[in-house]
Formats: structure tokens, C-alpha cells, sequence
């Protein structure tokens, strides 16, 4: 008897390439959820209006034991980077700001201001 080929018609839809400048991850009893986000001002010069916002995001769902390969399978690659690149660090405008918020805090906190602070995504 001989076995006949099947044909398959298998249709791929390739994602857009996606750019995170942001990550949250949260779970639930039956799967974590990875949500990247892009936040972009867009802002025109002539424009009398307030400045816009786009945030995109895109959300991957995994059940916890495939989360838990995600992240082995992560930590083996950036071992693999930091082997051939070396090691991966905080940029220093980073710690720069990181220093400049910690100030700002304390001083905020030695004020004892009421006033609410809003994150910006402004710059």
C-alpha cells in the first residue's frame, strides 16, 4: 500500500515589526501576560492643540509553564550576548536621571508638598 501526500495550503501572517520601549507583565491563575508598549509623542510646532500620544501595544499570553521557558531561554541568551559583546549595563543618561529623580524625591518628600505629580511622556 502506498501512502498518498497530502497537500497543505499553510498561510503565514507575519507581524509588523515592533519596537518596545515599555514592558508590563501581570498573571492570572492560567497565564502570564506580556504587554510591550511604544510610546511616541507626536507634536507639531504649528499646532495650537495640546501634544498627542500614540501608545501602541501588543500582548502575548502564555501559560505559566511556557513563561517559565521564556524566561530560561532569555537568560541563555543574553549570557550568549554578554559572552561575545560583553556586559550589558545601564546607560549612563539613565543613571544620570535615575540620580536626578532620587534628588528631586527627597526633596520633594523634605517639602512635604501636596502637589500631585503626573508622569510625563514628554521628556
Amino acid at each position: 500500500m502506498t501512502e498518498q501526500l497530502k497537500k497543505i495550503n499553510l498561510g503565514i501572517q507575519d507581524g509588523n515589526e515592533f519596537f518596545a520601549h515599555e514592558l508590563s507583565v501581570n498573571f492570572n491563575p492560567t497565564q502570564f501576560i506580556f504587554d510591550f508598549r511604544c510610546v511616541t509623542p507626536r507634536s507639531d510646532p504649528r499646532s495650537k492643540d495640546a501634544p498627542f500620544i500614540s501608545i501602541k501595544h501588543n500582548v502575548v499570553l502564555a501559560e505559566p509553564y511556557h513563561a517559565k521557558r521564556i524566561l530560561e531561554v532569555l537568560g541563555n541568551v543574553v549570557k550568549q550576548y554578554e559572552e561575545q559583546f560583553g556586559k550589558i549595563e545601564k546607560p549612563k543618561a539613565l543613571k544620570a536621571l535615575e540620580k536626578k529623580a532620587k534628588k528631586t524625591a527627597k526633596e520633594n518628600n523634605n517639602k512635604k508638598s501636596t502637589k500631585e505629580t503626573i508622569p510625563s511622556y514628554l521628556g
